[in-house]
């Protein structure tokens, strides 16, 4: 099936390919992952202006949902969506591997950010449900805001950006600012 976008979905898509920092914060099944995916593929193979491209989800949604929502599009099916989950070693040879998108689940950030120290290769970072970044104190947070300087496109996709009001807004503001 050939993925033709809305015309909200253009304009996300737009957006993210135009803004190299962008918080996508439309309602759950309004298509954040398939506009994601469309923009890193224009931005990857038509604009050259990414080259890793990172995913940070929930766990579940790390294991199955970047995948299957590449495979449903037929323009999109060529993307190779690499996850990198399970033990340490899994994760380093996922890192390893060919891909396009590389799939982490937000536990495993201070792991990554540590295992690459200064060597961070991900110049596209996408927060999948970024209210995970909602703490400034948390552990990821502080990981991925060590690297931040070397992330020159951030996006940030979710339903809910301020769950229990507006002070949830800071952080995830911060590392798209």
């Amino acid at each position: 099936m050939k993925f033709i976008p809305y015309p909200y979905q253009q304009y996300g898509i737009d957006r993210i390919v135009a803004d190299p920092y962008v918080g996508l914060f439309l309602e759950m099944g309004l298509g954040k992952t398939s506009i994601t995916l469309a923009a890193v593929n224009e931005l990857k193979y038509n604009r050259w202006a990414v080259s890793r491209c990172l995913v940070i989800a929930p766990k579940k949604v790390a294991e199955a949902t970047w995948g299957r929502e590449a495979e449903k599009w037929d323009n999109l099916r060529h993307l190779r969506i690499v996850p990198v989950l399970g033990s340490a070693q899994k994760r380093i040879r996922a890192l390893d591997a060919p891909g396009d998108l590389w799939v982490i689940n937000r536990e495993n950030v201070p792991w990554l950010v540590d295992y690459y120290r200064n060597r961070w290769p991900f110049d596209m970072v996408v927060l999948d449900e970024s209210t995970s970044f909602k703490n400034a104190r948390s552990k990821r947070f502080r990981a991925l805001k060590l690297v931040r300087s070397r992330i020159t496109r951030l996006v940030e996709l979710t339903g809910t950006p301020a769950p229990n009001g507006v002070e949830d807004l800071w952080a995830q503001v911060y590392l798209l600012d």
